[in-house]
């Protein structure tokens, strides 16, 4: 096995809550795709090959927690009607929906992948992929046998909308039964959208218990639209994420930083919905674990940038530089569960990513601007 020592680091944001979090003049150790030593350069052991940072930062690679990549067609005039004073209702999934079934399992891996390529140029090393443009039981199971194929953490997200001219009872048997049946053995995460428009507080409740029985672990989309049960239920069956939180009582907040759930946070969509964002400063204050996604979808939050994403989590959601990152970092590894991801420190995953700038701060400073130099292979 080779050593090789990545030096010459201005900055070195480790992201590791039990360490040093931040390490200036510093250097990093990797062997055999591990972290194995990180520290001050003037500190470094020896190493068989040498890589410089040249004065540049280092952050872990992004995790991006929620993603639906699994897809076919186009929705920009659904974007541009929007654009043009349309509110958002998330009746457009349909539309993908139906684009998605009559596409080739070829066709929606291309690309899945693409995106997959497109997000690890802009930093991001650990991605989820949900199903949930299919609705049918053998378009969720080709969906997840896709997306199991290019990522580790893939989420059954058969209870996405109710199919048009479909009985919503008819629809859940469904999803906790046959569908579930033929789509567990692809995935590891159960999630339901609990929204108007699209499922209960009941409806939720019994799907996250059957793919609980079932052997998958439950996260929920909840209360991205209006106030609901959405994260009250997640932290009531153990979710490791409660994802949007856009419109939360004092309740959920209370809730969710009492709690192991993770508040991931979505600004992309509020973005491309022209929607109120997250309140990220009141879940922070209240001792909640925040991450951020880009929830990268055709509909709602077409990006899959995390810079753009860290961006609008400073302006728009009152987060500062530091807050961000981990949250894009750290947080997107909690909100999957993972400690092997999101952080660089003895025993992580050597994914890091080399930033053309002296701090992780320039990614809120610079908007738009592609300073992701290198992202380790």
């Amino acid at each position: 096995m080779t050593a090789k020592l990545i030096d010459g680091i201005g900055l070195l944001y480790t992201g590791d809550p039990a360490g040093a979090e931040e390490i200036e003049h510093a250097a990093m150790v990797v062997e055999d795709g591990r972290v194995v030593w990180t520290g001050p350069a003037a500190e470094a052991p020896d190493a068989d090959e040498r890589e410089d940072a040249g004065g540049r930062c280092v952050i872990p690679g992004f995790v991006d927690s929620h993603a639906h990549l699994v897809f076919a067609g186009d929705r920009t005039p659904e974007f541009d009607a929007r654009m043009s004073g349309q509110p958002y209702t998330a009746g457009g999934i349909r539309t993908t929906v139906a684009a998605t079934r009559a596409a080739g399992d070829a066709e929606l891996a291309t690309r899945a992948a693409a995106l997959i390529a497109e997000m690890r140029r802009q930093g991001t090393t650990t991605v989820e992929i949900k199903s949930g443009y299919g609705l049918t039981v053998e378009d969720e199971r080709r969906s997840l046998e896709i997306a199991s194929g290019l990522v580790d953490d893939t989420t059954y997200l058969g209870a996405h909308v109710v199919p048009a001219g479909t009985d919503a009872d008819d629809y859940v048997r469904l999803v906790t039964g046959e569908m579930l049946a033929a789509c567990a053995p692809y995935a590891k995460w159960v999630d339901v959208f609990c929204e108007r428009g699209a499922f209960d507080g009941d409806q939720t409740r019994e799907i996250l218990q059957a793919g609980i029985k079932a052997g998958l672990q439950p996260r929920v989309h909840a209360n991205q639209l209006t106030e609901g049960p959405g994260v009250r239920i997640a932290v009531e069956l153990g979710a490791a994420s409660a994802d949007h939180c856009t419109h939360l009582s004092d309740a959920d907040v209370d809730a969710l930083a009492s709690s192991g759930t993770v508040a991931t946070l979505l600004p992309g969509a509020e973005f491309s919905t022209r929607s109120p964002y997250p309140d990220a400063r009141r879940l922070i204050d209240a001792g909640a674990t925040v991450a951020i996604a880009t929830d990268c979808n055709p509909g709602s939050s077409f990006t899959s940038s995390m810079p753009f994403c860290i961006a609008l989590a400073v302006r728009e959601m009152r987060m500062t530089p530091l807050e961000a990152v981990r949250a894009a970092t750290y947080g997107g590894a909690r909100a999957l569960r993972r400690d092997d991801v999101g952080v660089l420190r003895p025993g992580s995953r050597a994914d890091y990513v080399v930033l053309d700038a002296p701090s992780y701060v320039h990614l809120a400073y610079r908007p738009g601007v592609p300073l992701v130099t290198r992202v380790s292979s």
